[in-house]
């Protein structure tokens, strides 16, 4: 017991054996809890003397994971916050937009059409600009058609072209093709048509594919193709300008 007491406690018994005791609890508490804590040690089973570098290896992996975790977590708080930004600046740019091409759809469709008759341009979600859809509404004058749908092909071509030139007017493009949009158009129509043309070909060149006779003679330059041969095509200009 004394070699245990120096090996184990690094306790002299013959220091401590003959000291008066100090304390107040009895024999029998003292014993019950040395016996409890015997019983603790039995369940903690043997040491492990690597506990401690395991513990540290493990503590290392701990801090690095939750500092990658963290780093993910304001990453994400930061994106979150960028598309929240993007989609305010994408709405925003695309609600004036939108109003400026109903301003401007509503100005030429009367110029294309007349001062009495009305169009407009509504969005179907406004709340939800991302994914909304958007009615064009043209009432010619003496007709209240509740969709486009019901209008003539001559109006719906009208009404079309007054759409183009109305996104137009936003971002001009150096030229523009138009593929026989004249075709469902009376004669009285086609003048407006190509009135407007001409307003627009100021700062813009249009290259019309047309069969329509008052097209071709308010046009500066017209490329006609011919087929002299059997499976030949050839190309035929007239320049206006220069005769003019």
């Amino acid at each position: 017991m004394k070699e245990r007491l120096s090996v184990e406690f690094k306790v002299d018994l013959d220091t401590i054996i003959d000291e008066p005791r100090t304390g107040e609890e009895p024999l029998e508490e003292l014993n019950d809890k040395s016996e409890r804590m015997k019983k603790r040690l039995e369940n903690m089973g043997e040491v492990n003397p690597t506990a401690i570098e395991a513990y540290t290896e493990m503590k290392k992996r701990y801090e690095f994971i939750l500092e990658q975790k963290n780093d993910l977590v304001t990453a994400k708080d930061s994106l979150m916050q960028t598309i929240q930004e993007v989609e305010a600046t994408a709405n925003q740019q695309f609600l004036d937009t939108f109003n400026k091409t109903r301003e401007n759809f509503q100005k030429v469709f009367k110029a294309l059409f007349s001062e009495e008759d009305t169009a407009d341009m509504v969005l179907v979600d406004p709340e939800n600009l991302a994914e909304t859809g958007i009615d064009i509404i043209a009432k010619p004058k003496g007709k209240r058609p509740s969709s486009i749908g019901q209008l003539s092909g001559g109006e719906k071509t009208l009404t079309a072209t007054a759409l183009l030139f109305a996104i137009y007017l936003i971002k001009p493009a150096p030229f523009c093709i138009l593929d026989e949009v004249d075709a469902p158009l009376d004669d009285a129509n086609v003048g407006k048509f190509t009135n407007m043309i001409r307003q627009f070909s100021e700062n813009s060149q249009f290259i019309i594919v047309t069969h329509n006779k008052m097209t071709m003679s308010a046009v500066d330059v017209i490329y006609g193709v011919t087929m002299q041969e059997a499976g030949v095509s050839k190309l035929v200009p007239v320049d206006f300008r220069s005769l003019n």
